[in-house]
């Protein structure tokens, strides 16, 4: 007779306990994840009547798989581009929410009797939401194109980075047990050195390799490509003394900023689906139904706080961030649960041995009842809105109005400020670029000399001559190189700032030196490596050309890689509630084949075609005699009703097999002031001149407090309007050029 391992066994149990639920928890349109926890105690040791896991210890392996998938498609989801571009409002927001819940778990876990570290632990286990809960929510509402959920998103992206540098740290507390400052600022600065090496050296590499072996893969070929990748760097973040989940993540984010990224996100889908549902069974198998009912009071109590605490501190931190009362409340309304990274960071305090055993299964039963609550808390956001906004004090909800309008004043960029801000920037990130070359040189360059080639001080030589010529290029860059040379060349004109341009030059050069010192004083006499020091930045200077077109090489190829998949933010936060959305047409949508005039969709429906991209072209701003086409993307600008009225009428499901074409060009909503000097003074939109120099569309204009959204071509500019401007921002810069004074800041 054939004798079937326990593991096959025990995985067609999971499997099967998974499926059924999976299709109960569909009838009933409740989130799946709630099902698997369920079909989890339900196989798991707690229940002697029916059939029952034999081997925990190997589902729990692959359930850490499963953890290792979750994250790389998290990854695939976030992107640091994303992240720069949420905004201060969403990480105002995030950072406030965060900082609330923290104290708040630890507070309730001292109300409770807890240990200290069981109540750091809960704060961490309730400050980050659940990313796969609210994009399906979302999905199944049909909401994701109105102006908070854009609000939202960006949350959820500083939430995963925060709950990566919660893993950081907690796991530092748990092991010294006490709360060190040193050692938490080593941890965190660590993390962040880290995080930078690999971001740098991943978009400058990966691309590159995927570009080179796009004609040699195929669908299966990506899909192993994509996992070892993944794999390697789970590898890496080890090595280095951090998670696996960690190295998932960070492999997921470089991956997303690669023209394959939705390819990649496509085919891993089926596996993240997988071992997601073992691990999410697994977390139910881990629950002991007995410690629910015994901790209901704790559960009941956490869950409450859980709720009302997301709510207040999201909403707060929207007004706070000037995002009004609207946006704000049906944002905090959106966010009141705690799912995946809340597990893993359960699951992490039960592998370190520092929380206890009620404290992983109270977290679980939290999750699922606030999961269960989140489609209808969204659902009342939008009446609760209504109910509060009638009941505030008319003097409560100007003074509201007054703040959200004052939160987009504009700020003039001075030269004095993009210069220091490069400077600062460009220092800590060839900082960061030489360190890492150095330690890689010193780990495994130094190695392989000695096994190959030289040994004793010849070896230290050569490794060191090595290391200079790698690092050449980040060293002349870090002395010499002016990213904003328009704003360099304006502040040296005015003999006033010369001395003071002189004395950062002179320091440049100095942290350069300082560099090179410290390279070369391991080998030779602190005067000696002053010396040559000088000598090498005085020779990169002799032969500062060539160094130049080599450094332009480089940071050409890391742009272009990092801009090959320009994503749109389509939840770019605008004044008024109006924002920057995109639909991609299928070919039944009944505008297809109507010219932008024909059509009249301004004044249907109140919103602006600002964008049309057809394939790798871009149209930017489309004319009136503009047609649309199937599989156009168009980006529309105007306010939540509006743009839902929008998308009733013009969109349907996307066509099976459609593949949406990356971004091409970097779309966004930009700010003008139009000042006393301003060529555009007394000029009309259309005498202005400003769609054939920019190809940008102006959308809003604002007016001493007074808002004019969608401005007629006729009206004239007066001093003071603050100018909205949805186009590429490189061709909007041409309006900082000598001929069109009025400065531009980036919404």
């Amino acid at each position: 007779m054939v004798h079937l391992p326990p593991l096959i066994t025990d995985l067609g149990l999971l499997l099967t306990a998974a499926g059924v639920t999976t299709l109960i928890f569909k009838r009933l349109k409740q989130p799946l994840v709630v099902g698997y926890i369920i079909a989890g105690m339900l196989i798991g040791p707690h229940f002697a009547h029916l059939p029952t896991i034999k081997e925990i210890q190997n589902i729990q392996l692959w359930a850490e798989i499963g953890v290792i998938f979750l994250l790389f498609s998290l990854g695939l989801e976030f992107s640091f581009k994303k992240l720069a571009k949420v905004g201060g409002a969403s990480s105002i927001m995030a950072l406030v929410e965060i900082v609330i819940m923290l104290l708040l778990g630890y507070l309730t876990g001292q109300l409770l009797g807890w240990s200290t570290m069981d109540s750091i632990f809960l704060g961490g286990i309730l400050c980050i939401s659940s990313t796969t809960i609210i994009i399906r929510a979302f999905e199944e509402l049909g909401i994701k194109s109105q102006r908070f959920a854009g609000l939202v998103f960006g949350v959820l992206i500083v939430e995963d980075l925060v709950a990566i540098l919660l893993m950081v740290l907690l796991s530092t507390l748990a092991v010294s047990q006490q709360f060190a400052g040193t050692e938490m600022l080593a941890a965190v600065l660590k993390l962040g050195f880290f995080l930078s090496v690999w971001f740098l050296g991943g978009i400058f590499l990966i691309p590159t390799f995927l570009k080179w072996a796009s004609k040699l893969m195929n669908d299966e070929t990506l899909l192993i490509v994509a996992i070892a990748l993944c794999f390697l760097m789970v590898k890496l973040a080890t090595e280095a003394g951090f998670s696996p989940a960690l190295g998932a993540f960070i492999m997921g984010s470089i991956l997303a900023e690669t023209t394959k990224a939705e390819k990649i996100e496509h085919l891993v889908g089926p596996v993240k689906n997988l071992f997601g549902a073992i691990f999410f069974v697994s977390v139910g198998i881990l629950i002991n139904p007995e410690m629910i009912l015994k901790y209901a009071g704790p559960i009941a109590l956490i869950s409450c706080i859980t709720i009302l605490g997301k709510v207040f501190s999201v909403a707060g931190g929207g007004l706070l961030a000037g995002q009004g009362l609207k946006a704000s409340v049906q944002a905090g309304m959106s966010l009141p649960q705690i799912g995946e990274f809340s597990f893993i960071i359960a699951t992490l305090g039960l592998s370190l041995k520092v929380t206890s055993d009620f404290l992983y299964p109270i977290a679980v039963a939290v999750s699922a009842l606030t999961t269960f609550t989140t489609p209808y808390m969204i659902r009342f956001s939008e009446p609760l809105y209504v109910f509060v906004e009638s009941v505030l004090p008319e003097r409560w909800k100007a003074l509201l109005n007054r703040y959200s309008t004052g939160a987009y004043t504009i700020n003039t960029t001075s030269d004095w400020k993009m210069v220091l801000k490069s400077y600062v920037r460009n220092m800590v990130v060839y900082a960061i670029v030489i360190i890492a070359i150095t330690m890689l040189a010193d780990r495994y360059l130094y190695s392989f000399i000695v096994a190959n080639a030289e040994k004793g001080i010849r070896a230290d030589i050569w490794t060191t001559i090595v290391t200079l010529v790698l690092i050449a290029p980040f060293l002349w860059a870090l002395a010499r190189h002016h990213p904003h040379k328009e704003a360099h060349s304006r502040l040296w004109a005015n003999r006033k700032y010369h001395s003071v341009i002189i004395v950062l030059e002179f320091a440049r050069a100095g942290v350069a030196v300082l560099i090179c010192v410290v390279l070369l004083n391991q080998f030779f006499s602190t005067w000696v490596a002053i010396l040559a020091g000088v000598g090498i930045i005085a020779l990169l200077a002799l032969f500062s050309e060539k160094v130049q077109n080599f450094y332009t090489r480089i940071e050409d190829s890391f742009y272009s890689n990092l801009n090959d998949r320009q994503i749109s933010d389509d939840h770019q936060i605008a004044p008024w509630g109006a924002h920057l959305t995109s639909f991609l047409i299928s070919p039944s949508s009944a505008i297809i084949g109507g010219t932008l005039e024909e059509l009249q969709i301004r004044e249907k429906f109140g919103v602006n075609i600002a964008v049309i991209e057809r394939g790798n072209r871009t149209i930017m701003p489309p004319t009136r005699y503009e047609r649309i086409y199937p599989y156009d993307k168009i980006y529309v600008f105007g306010v939540d009703e509006n743009i839902e009225s929008f998308r009733l009428f013009v969109l349907d499901e996307s066509p099976p097999g459609v593949n949406m074409k990356a971004v091409k060009e970097d779309v966004k909503l930009q700010k003008l002031v139009v000042s006393s000097s301003s060529p555009l003074l007394n000029k009309s939109i259309r005498e202005s001149g400003i769609r054939e120099l920019t190809d940008g569309l102006i959308v809003g204009i604002e007016r001493a407090g007074k808002k004019m959204m969608n401005p007629d071509s006729k009206v004239a500019f007066v001093e003071g309007d603050i100018l909205w401007i949805v186009g590429k921002p490189s061709r909007i810069k041409l309006l900082e050029e000598p001929a069109m004074k009025p400065t531009v800041t980036e919404a």
